[in-house]
């Protein structure tokens, strides 16, 4: 990284279509290259992770322009041991981005494809919502280097390190124990992976890595990268947090921090409300300036399903996470000590939290540019940087 900050210039399935008998525009040559001059960046709303809901019409009633769309899918593969492990393979995931190509591409009226960071424009000019699709962990690119490319030619453009835990490429967030003896750096082949993805135009997420690969990839890419879906580690001592000095990294580096909707990685308060979630915006502000501040979800549109189930109550719905997390505080990794009552913050667990949101860091002191950009210039500007 150049000694200069460049954070000053950054100014599902079930489709009866199949994936070859769609229409692949590469990025260069796509239909986005004829947008106009961009503008200032009002009134957008960018999600930085969700999925694609099976009611296309919560698309629509959540009022979001774009999102980074995870379309990766997880496949049971047996251990030598006989025991099974899941993984996000090249085969599963493969399958799961032609049937998520297929099932936007039959429903043109309400998506696009984005192939290009300035397909977003389009897709809002023509009312639709712009889908950037994205894996959660680059365990899919197995063997080669030339399967990144394979992706690409499927529309994938956005990729993500890791998933929770080390892979061949880097080290993962919950690697790491509480006395820090695991914090594992970018491996060789993560360089050349880096440098790949760079080349083709992918946006590298470090969600889930550790901090020091984190700090290794920021280093050795580029091009600006994110972290699509996170939390400050100074407002919650947690591994899956991220210590300011990697915000601070990527904001350096002209990339974008998202804060997710994960309630225990957002507050340590046993009842979790709007302004807690505005406290993790404005600490990455303060940290990183308001240029790499973002929204996340992590969720489905329209909110994490089984809360919504039971009405928000987070007394019950924190029991199916606890067994996880205790099998975690028994290796130690940092934060799992300290067992969470909560998962969401029930007024942004729902379709409306974007406008919800919105309000609330109006109403928080934000100025009404500053708000434009956290709740969707930020991301509209790497995307169509990078991408």
């Amino acid at each position: 990284m150049p000694d200069v900050s460049r954070r000053s210039f950054a100014g599902l399935l079930g489709a009866s279509i199949t994936a070859s008998q769609l229409p692949l525009v590469i990025s260069g040559c796509s239909s986005a290259s004829t947008a106009t001059a961009p503008d200032p960046a009002q009134g957008w709303y960018i999600d930085g992770l969700s999925f694609l809901p099976a009611d296309l019409n919560d698309i629509r009633a959540s009022k979001i322009d774009a999102f980074i769309c995870d379309i990766s899918a997880i496949e049971q593969v047996e251990q030598a041991d006989g025991t099974v492990n899941y993984r996000r393979t090249y085969r599963a995931c493969m399958d799961s981005i032609r049937a998520a190509r297929a099932r936007v591409a039959a429903h043109p009226d309400l998506l696009r494809l984005a192939l290009a960071g300035a397909d977003a424009r389009l897709a809002k000019k023509d009312a639709q919502t712009a889908l950037f699709f994205q894996i959660q962990g680059a365990d899919c690119v197995e063997e080669s280097l030339s399967q990144v490319d394979e992706f690409y030619l499927e529309g994938l453009r956005v990729l993500q390190l890791t998933h929770h835990y080390g892979n061949v490429y880097a080290g993962g967030a919950l690697d790491s124990d509480d006395r820090g003896g695991v914090n594992l750096p970018l491996s060789a082949r993560g360089y050349e992976l880096i440098e790949k993805l760079n080349q083709r135009g992918i946006l590298i997420d470090l969600s889930h890595a550790s901090a020091r690969s984190a700090q290794d990839a920021i280093a050795a890419s580029s091009q600006p990268v994110v972290l699509s879906h996170g939390a400050a580690r100074a407002i919650v001592n947690h591994a899956r947090c991220s210590p300011d000095e990697v915000i601070r990294a990527i904001a350096d580096g002209g990339g974008v921090f998202g804060v997710f909707m994960m309630s225990f990685w957002l507050t340590t308060d046993p009842e979790p409300q709007t302004r807690h979630y505005v406290e993790q915006l404005r600490h990455v502000a303060n940290v990183g300036g308001i240029d790499a501040v973002a929204i996340a979800n992590d969720y489905p549109l329209r909110g994490q399903e089984n809360l919504l189930r039971l009405g928000n109550d987070n007394s019950q719905g924190i029991q199916e996470y606890l067994p996880w997390w205790q099998s975690l505080s028994e290796r130690n990794v940092l934060g799992f000590d300290r067992q969470p009552t909560h998962v969401v913050i029930p007024e942004l667990n729902n379709l409306n939290r974007m406008a919800r949101i919105h309000d609330a860091i109006l109403g928080a002191g934000f100025s009404a540019s500053e708000a434009d950009k956290v709740m969707g210039g930020n991301w509209l500007r790497v995307l169509e940087q990078v991408v």
